[in-house]
């Protein structure tokens, strides 16, 4: 039996298609497409933005520590729901880190995962991340409902979502930088 170009071409393209879905080749060509297509993210106009309403929250770092989100008010916050094997969380984790190492002293950073511990630990290791990692002990507050992941807002002192992005955005961009300046000296 041979085979016509056309059988040929419709087998490479189902072979191209499984190495995407199933390989970790795929997870890769996925990251670097989420990473090239990852734009800063849009601040909400003041007109349309929520407000955090409810501070009551807990959490747990890492190592067992227990974390009140409470403890965020008053304060500029960058709240991120992502997972290791979410290609749009991993491609937008360098600049996340980025942004961590020259603002984490000035903002409270808060990335939440609910997969296990060891795991959430081997990925940081292995790309060398070191911002704080916790999982949610209790419900988040109703305005910070998301659907999917990568779910990131940025809050203001108070309480007020300037930047409320799902999916992948270039977490250190000029204009993100701009506007947690701005909002750090309100």
């Amino acid at each position: 039996m041979k085979l016509n170009k056309s059988q040929i071409q419709n087998i490479l393209l189902l072979v191209g298609i499984l190495v995407l879905l199933f390989t970790p080749l795929g997870t890769q060509i996925k990251v670097q497409l989420n990473r090239l297509l990852a734009f800063s993210p849009s601040v909400v106009a003041e007109d349309h933005r929520s407000k955090v309403t409810t501070y009551q929250w807990d959490l747990q770092n890492l190592e067992g520590n227990r974390y009140s989100f409470k403890d965020t008010q008053g304060k500029v916050v960058l709240l991120n729901f992502w997972a290791t094997w979410c290609p749009p969380c991993i491609a937008e984790m360098p600049s996340m880190q980025e942004l961590y190492n020259d603002y984490g002293d000035q903002i409270v950073f808060v990335f939440v995962s609910q997969e296990p511990k060891e795991k959430i630990q081997g990925f940081l290791d292995k790309h060398n991340y070191n911002f704080p990692v916790y999982q949610a002990i209790s419900e988040p507050p109703a305005a910070f409902n998301h659907k999917s992941i990568p779910q990131t807002y940025l809050v203001d002192k108070a309480g007020n979502i300037v930047i409320d992005k799902n999916g992948a955005a270039n977490w250190n961009s000029k204009s993100v930088r701009q506007t947690i300046t701005t909002l750090l000296n309100l």
